[in-house]
């Protein structure tokens, strides 16, 4: 089972290459929803499918809102602070479509619930597609347009304090848990 926080390479101390190793997770296991729904229309809902629905719903219910923390309440507000207009459009449509991800997550959240309960109907393979499409889609976006401003705008005691938030986050999380 993979750990959702883990990450090979990267500290809390890189906090830009941190939000890029999230971004990997999350092509990992968007990319799982599509392989998991036509995994259900050969096999059904068997022990295999339920494994990779409980590994998908464990890191966009824990991780993949911790990340959209980091950026929401840390990162694209120090970066606004020295926004150019394009940069500003950028962040604004990025932090837009975290709300419309939420809301396709839900509706996969859902579909991965019911493959659980042993119902192989409900993640069709549309709805799986458009997931493992939009959200990698959305990261890329991300680390074109913002991440390499990121790294150019802020100093670095603004990078390190992002980096303590995001351990901050993740340690209260998992406290919580």
């Amino acid at each position: 089972m993979l750990n959702p926080f883990a990450t090979e390479t990267v500290t809390f101390e890189t906090p830009i290459a941190m939000l890029i190793a999230c971004h990997d997770r999350v092509r990992q296991y968007a990319a799982l929803t599509e392989t998991l729904a036509l995994h259900l229309q050969q096999q059904g809902a068997d022990a295999a499918a339920v494994a990779g629905a409980q590994s998908i719903l464990r890191y966009f219910d824990i991780a993949a809102p911790l990340h959209h923390q980091d950026e929401d309440e840390d990162l694209f507000p120090a970066l606004l602070e020295h926004a150019s207009p394009t940069l500003r459009a950028d962040i604004e449509q990025v932090m837009a479509e975290h709300a419309e991800l939420a809301q396709l997550w839900h509706q996969v959240r859902q579909a991965l619930l019911a493959v659980i309960a042993g119902d192989a109907s409900r993640l069709n393979l549309a709805l799986a597609q458009s997931f493992a499409k939009l959200y990698p889609a959305h990261a890329a976006k991300e680390e074109i347009a913002i991440y390499p401003v990121a790294a150019q705008l802020l100093d670095a005691n603004c990078l390190a304090q992002l980096g303590k938030n995001m351990a901050a986050r993740r340690t209260d999380a998992a406290r919580s848990a």
